[in-house]
């Protein structure tokens, strides 16, 4: 995925300006709902604790695993089911969102949908290496400090930076 190292040189702000054209839309269109896995694991080998970023199938850019409402489905449900489907990591997702996130979906015809993505953590207890997304997606453990350098949403970082204040001594 040549998009990667591409998209994670990009200077802070270039995303806050990216989204000045659309601020039309983020006020006027109806906001879309997401769920997502903040997924992290304590390695006893290192003792380390740890987080799991994805990229994306279409830019390559660093990302959680997230996906839309599932009929019949809790919130916490769908964001462990996309935790599964694109990096393969099966844990307990807590119930209770852990923030909030919001950034502009690209569709498939090409136009742009303000979303919000409600984020729940979830605690990996096993990976897979048979999962629906495999090959289509880059997938690393990191540390908060730098999941939060990597990702672009500024309130995403902040959910990681916050992570790494509550959660570890």
């Amino acid at each position: 995925m040549g998009g990667v190292s591409k998209k994670s040189s990009k200077k802070p702000g270039t995303f806050l300006s990216e989204l000045a054209p659309y601020t039309g839309a983020l006020l006027k269109e109806r906001m879309r709902e997401q769920f997502a896995a903040l997924c992290y694991r304590m390695r006893p080998d290192r003792g380390l604790f740890e987080v799991l970023l994805v990229t994306s199938r279409e830019s390559g850019r660093w990302i959680i695993p997230k996906g839309w409402p599932m009929t019949g489905k809790k919130p916490h449900e769908v964001a462990a089911i996309e935790a599964f489907e694109e990096a393969g990591v099966r844990g307990k997702a807590k119930k209770r969102p852990f923030g909030y996130f919001t950034y502009l979906k690209v569709l498939d015809n090409g136009q742009r949908a303000p979303c919000c993505v409600q984020v729940h953590l979830l605690d990996v207890e096993e990976i897979s290496d048979s999962f629906r997304e495999k090959g289509q997606r880059i997938s690393e453990w990191v540390s908060c400090v730098e999941a939060a350098r990597r990702v672009r949403e500024p309130e995403l970082k902040g959910l990681f930076l916050s992570m790494q204040r509550t959660l570890l001594p």
